[in-house]
């Protein structure tokens, strides 16, 4: 290239079009993660990051759009409560654990946590070193 002349990129197609953005969206709402969305849209992910720098407000959106399946989810489970007891009693167990969760603490009459237990094994004493095998004929 000679010297003072600037490389020409009038052939070269725009990464960041319309579809690429939808195609970002759309795995956002999926829950992927940048690298992930990336790849689903068919660019390098410092092509996306280059872009937000230039769109703050699409940084919103993406966190936005990234908790689309939790709120999926969510619904699904206060939906099914009614039909599924089981879903409904591990509902409670997670949201209202000092009342439904299934763990069990040993405290003693005063709620206090209880000493550790020693438990001494009796038996054969073996010096370091010795053998513990046995043959199963008295030797």
């Amino acid at each position: 290239m000679a010297q003072g002349k600037k490389k020409s990129r009038a052939g070269r197609k725009p990464k960041m079009t319309k579809e690429t953005v939808d195609k970002l969206e759309t795995a956002f709402s999926y829950g992927c993660t940048d690298l992930e969305a990336c790849f689903f849209a068919g660019i390098h992910k410092q092509t996306l990051y280059n872009y937000q720098e230039k769109h703050p407000a699409f940084v919103d959106r993406k966190e936005q759009l990234k908790q689309n399946p939790v709120l999926l989810a969510r619904e699904s489970v206060v939906k099914n409560l009614k039909m599924d007891p089981n879903l409904a009693l591990k509902y409670l167990e997670r949201k209202k654990k000092d009342e439904f969760s299934p763990r069990v603490e040993m405290t003693d009459p005063n709620g206090a946590p209880l000493p550790p237990i020693t438990i001494k094994i009796i038996g054969q004493h073996h010096e370091p070193g010795e053998s513990t095998s046995t043959t199963g004929d008295g030797k």
